[in-house]
């Protein structure tokens, strides 16, 4: 246990510092390394992808929250529209762990590869949509994308910024609003999220000490300790580093690491 620690307190200070360098979430370097990881301390193949996934999310609780209260501070959130949301992205992530538990881990585990490739794909060629004026969609339909991406972001062990960004901003919603919702809605999906997993895993048999429901608790606070520290320092790199460039070469690490984890 101790070892798994110290690797994921290691492991918070890379995902922390990338965050800040290059703008992407944790989930997508926590949960191939926690999928290393947790074997170790006897997380079962039965669980392996489902721990792996929940721990993720839960990881970015702290993370989110203190995105949203900078966003916040600069009138980057735009709170009315998070009033028509919010429902659907309760119930989303809500239901994320429960859904979790109907795929067996090998298909989770599949589904996050093939996942994994296309945020690369995403990063080598970004797709921006264009801000334009656009009226925003009924309450039902923005109430059915919330739904829809919260499931997904929970399902996925990330936050959601992927999927909410272009989708507001096709909506016609500023990208600095759009960036500033999406901090606050990854702390709602990764709250709620990491709820429904402690309680679809709450008694699951065969699953190492140290659990809450589907979180491996040393994991998740190796994590967090340094995450939270570095993301400021990977932010005052990448006004000197050339982040495009680095960006470019993890896309490719990135699509390694989907295809190794599609194949085996």
């Amino acid at each position: 246990m101790l070892t798994i620690f110290l690797s994921c307190v290691v492991l918070g200070a890379f995902i922390g510092f990338m965050a800040g360098l290059l703008g992407i979430g944790g989930g997508i370097i926590a949960v191939p390394v926690l999928l290393f990881l947790l074997p170790k301390v006897g997380v079962i193949p039965e669980h392996l992808t489902h721990v792996a996934i929940a721990t993720s999310l839960a990881a970015i609780i702290l993370t989110s929250l203190s995105s949203a209260k900078a966003h916040h501070s600069r009138g980057n959130v735009p709170w009315p529209l998070l009033k028509i949301m919010l429902p659907g992205f309760v119930l989303g992530a809500l239901s994320a762990g429960f859904i979790s538990s109907l795929f067996s881990a090998e298909t989770l585990k599949q589904a996050f590869a093939i996942f994994v490739i296309i945020m690369a794909i995403k990063m080598v060629f970004p797709f921006k949509a264009p801000e334009v004026e656009r009226q925003l969609p009924q309450p039902s339909y923005l109430f059915i994308a919330a739904l829809v991406i919260a499931i997904i972001a929970a399902l996925m062990g990330i936050g959601g910024g992927v999927l909410l960004v272009p989708f507001l901003c096709w909506c016609g919603v500023q990208m600095r609003h759009a960036i500033g919702f999406s901090s606050v809605t990854g702390f709602m999906i990764a709250l709620f999220g990491s709820i429904s997993y402690i309680l679809a895993g709450w008694g699951a048999e065969g699953l190492p000490d140290y659990m809450l429901g589907y979180i491996y608790l040393p994991a998740l606070v190796g994590i967090v300790c340094t995450s939270i520290f570095m993301a400021p320092v990977g932010a005052k790199a990448a006004s000197v580093w050339p982040t495009p460039m680095l960006k470019k070469i993890f896309a490719v690490m990135l699509i390694f690491t989907g295809l190794k984890l599609a194949l085996t």
